[in-house]
């Protein structure tokens, strides 16, 4: 048996060692025995805690492949994650002001997809076991709202009807305005009788909306979102910010970011997150490679009261970022691109005229080498505020300002 001391924790939450063993719901300063196997410590026994520790209030911990860091404090959540952003900025050599961090509370999260499967005598539905294909029960979250979890029931009635022995169905439940919105892929085809007895499920269950392999099938209820002044119908299965909490803080950063600037441009726009709030005070072009949430977004422009103008453009801004010429009509940019980032897209904004750039990431590391794009190019970063929708885990976002 050899002991190991944990010096810091990996970006996905795992303790490691001095000597680069990783060892799972371990804290940095913990000691923990174990022998090795194959390269994997096997069965690591915890010889000291830190102060850090807590107990995990989810009975579903270390079995759950979500929470991994429920054993941590608050507190010390908060500074590594904030830390996490700092350490991906000084790797590129640049820092800045840090706002506060703000996270959102339990039982917040409005989205969730989850597993489902038929077995010989009933169903399962749930998340996936930490580092494993098997399904488990799923029971209660400390992270999801309670109408999530109170659509389980018709969850496992989905599953009964989609779902084989062999695959699995993949279940996404949003909560709308006007309750469960769920959309169901990689289930079987749909058929006439098939239909029908989704339909009068939907009834049952009181969803507001129910799809299926991409097709609606059911539509009770407008599963609207509150986006400004705007009330929006994504597209079933469409990108939502995970908390209505870390939504109202991305948001209210972005306004402050590009205050007083009359034309915004939102790049990666999605249904609107960002460009509806800001059309309450200045003219905005939403730009974004999905047309189906571009209309959505558009839609919900149309009926809303007290908005500026809104206009829309399909674009593939990987392939085809807005270049110089495009970006002379605007005062101002707001960007919120997929983990990849968006280098392409950063290298024309810094040989265009723009002055002002609100930025949103949900990945440190390539945020830090798109705003090393950017500071090179003359802009300064202004703050930065870590925002944390998904507590327990080792993701973190961010809002960030930088002007020249």
């Amino acid at each position: 048996m050899q002991e190991y001391t944990i010096n810091r924790l990996g970006l996905k939450g795992d303790g490691i060692a001095e000597d680069g063993t990783f060892i799972p719901f371990s804290l940095p300063g913990e000691r923990f025995s174990g022998a090795m196997h194959k390269g994997h410590l096997e069965n690591p026994v915890r010889l000291s805690d830190v102060a850090e520790r807590v107990t995990p209030a989810c009975p579903h911990f270390g079995i759950c492949g979500g929470c991994t860091l429920q054993h941590a404090s608050d507190n010390f959540l908060s500074q590594w994650k904030v830390e996490t952003v700092r350490r991906a900025l000084e790797a590129q050599g640049l820092t800045t002001a840090f706002r506060p961090i703000d996270t959102s509370p339990p039982h917040s999260r409005r989205r969730a997809t989850f597993s489902g499967r038929r077995t010989k005598k009933t169903t399962q539905v749930g998340f996936h076991k930490r580092g494993s294909a098997e399904i488990f029960d799923l029971k209660t979250c400390d992270l999801l709202r309670p109408e999530i979890i109170a659509a389980l029931p018709a969850c496992h009635a989905l599953a009964g009807l989609g779902a084989s022995r062999k695959g699995e169905i993949k279940i996404s439940v949003s909560q709308g305005m006007a309750g469960a919105d769920i959309d169901v892929r990689e289930a079987r085809a749909l058929d006439g009788p098939l239909r029908a007895r989704l339909a009068a499920l939907a009834g049952e269950h009181a969803l507001a909306r129910l799809t299926w392999n991409g097709e609606q099938v059911a539509d009770r209820k407008r599963p609207v979102q509150q986006m400004g002044k705007a009330q929006v119908l994504p597209p079933a299965g469409a990108f939502l910010q995970a908390t209505a909490a870390g939504e109202a803080a991305l948001v209210e950063a972005m306004l402050e970011a590009v205050s007083g600037a009359k034309r915004v441009v939102d790049l990666f726009a999605g249904c609107g997150t960002f460009s509806l709030p800001l059309a309450a005070g200045a003219e905005v072009h939403a730009v974004e490679g999905e047309a189906e949430m571009l209309a959505a977004l558009d839609k919900g422009w149309r009926f809303a009261q007290g908005l500026k103008t809104v206009t829309t453009e399909t674009r593939d801004l990987f392939s085809r970022p807005l270049v110089p010429l495009d970006l002379r009509r605007f005062d101002a940019v707001v960007i919120d691109p997929p983990r990849a980032g968006a280098k392409a897209q950063m290298e024309e904004i810094v040989t265009s005229d723009i002055r002002l750039v609100g930025a949103v990431s949900c990945n440190p590391v390539s945020f830090a080498r798109d705003a090393r794009i950017l500071v090179d190019g003359g802009f300064t970063l202004d703050w930065v505020k870590p925002v944390d929708q998904f507590r327990w885990s080792g993701h973190i976002e961010l809002a960030a300002r930088f002007s020249r």
